[in-house]
């Protein structure tokens, strides 16, 4: 395991944020049982876990499966219980400090929150919506070094299945594969998400599902694909080509590289959310493909493949330094094919920096096999 020092050795750690909303909040105690967030707030990465935040204590309540690994990776102000009933444990730590409310995250099932009802009678319980997400927005330097690493797995992971894949033999399927166990061989602990894996026309499908489909002369693939480094992702796609380009498949390809280039250039902290996706898209539609770019620009990565921010037209709020985001561009026309080509960008107060490879999202002879 690798203990995020800069998370609690620093003058302001996450749960000291946590209690500083809390307090302008008007609350006294908060219950945390979304996974990643307990992760984020105490360091423990596991199947049971739920924290309970107030103003002087950080607890986590986890199962005997669990106590070992909890009491060697746990923040040193985190306090472990050993239980199998965490709300009747939190319950009784909420009564015996006489408070009278709980916040609670508000993405739970009927039956836990019947559960949360019962253990926390007498208290009066608010629904919070992202509550921790508003820290998680923002990376530390130690963050970021790991969604590098992440990207760097994923970047070597793409220049190797070129090498591996053999036109007219290999399928959708098996691209994927190598991907997926080339990742774990660099050392990713897995994948961020299903890999999507589509050639010739399929390609036209944002979230196609690989096939058996052998990667045909003359076909494009698109490759969407990332892996899971000490928890946090990587997010990548990019677009090759199997021997000869159409002189229409090349323009929309350079379209949409443009596009995705041109959203690098201007990106940077205080670009609206609403310019971050007008940028490429403006640059689509005036190409004449705007009603073929049918998704959002992107959206930030870090413990989960898609998490906030979100970006529409109607958006007010801006971009911050320290955000990963991801740039994805695409176009997708039926019976065609699709394009898309996306990176992870660290947004800094300048700028950005790619934290994919540039290089490779060229398209030349290394496209085409």
């Amino acid at each position: 395991y690798e203990m995020r020092e800069s998370d609690w050795s620093s003058d302001v750690c996450s749960s000291d944020l946590l209690r500083t909303k809390m307090k302008a909040q008007d609350l006294k105690a908060v219950l945390i049982n979304n996974l990643k967030n307990v992760y984020y707030l105490t360091n423990f990465w596991g199947s049971n876990g739920t924290v309970l935040v107030t103003e002087e204590r950080v607890v986590l309540f986890t199962d005997s499966r669990y106590t070992i690994h909890a009491n060697a990776t746990c923040f040193p102000f985190v306090e472990i219980v050993e239980t199998r009933n965490e709300l009747e444990e939190a319950a009784k730590i909420v009564k015996d400090a006489a408070i009278q409310e709980l916040g609670f995250e508000d993405e739970i099932t009927v039956a836990y929150h019947t559960r949360l009802a019962t253990a926390f009678s007498g208290v009066a319980l608010r629904a919070l919506s992202d509550f921790v997400m508003e820290f998680r927005l923002i990376k530390d330097e130690t963050e970021v070094a790991t969604i590098r690493k992440a990207c760097s797995i994923s970047d070597q992971a793409f220049l190797d299945v070129l090498e591996f894949i053999k036109v007219g033999q290999t399928t959708e399927l098996e691209a994927a594969t190598f991907l997926d166990f080339r990742m774990r061989e660099l050392g990713a602990s897995g994948v961020s998400f299903d890999i999507i894996s589509a050639a010739g026309e399929r390609s036209a499908m944002p979230h196609a599902t690989p096939s058996d489909r052998i990667i045909s002369p003359g076909a494009a693939l698109t490759l969407d694909f990332g892996c899971l480094y000490n928890h946090y992702v990587s997010d990548m796609t990019r677009t090759i080509y199997a021997g000869h380009v159409s002189d229409k498949e090349r323009e929309i390809y350079e379209t949409v590289l443009k596009a995705n280039q041109a959203l690098i250039a201007e990106a940077k902290d205080g670009l609206g959310f609403r310019d971050f996706d007008k940028i490429p898209r403006d640059i689509i539609e005036a190409a004449g493909y705007g009603q073929y770019f049918t998704h959002g620009i992107g959206h930030g990565i870090g413990l989960d493949i898609h998490e906030e921010p979100y970006f529409s037209q109607t958006s007010k709020e801006v971009i911050k330094a320290g955000m990963v985001l991801t740039d994805e561009p695409g176009i997708y026309i039926e019976g065609l094919s699709g394009v898309r080509i996306e990176d992870d960008l660290l947004i800094t107060e300048t700028g950005c920096e790619v934290l994919t490879d540039r290089k490779s999202t060229r398209l030349n002879s290394s496209h085409s096999r």
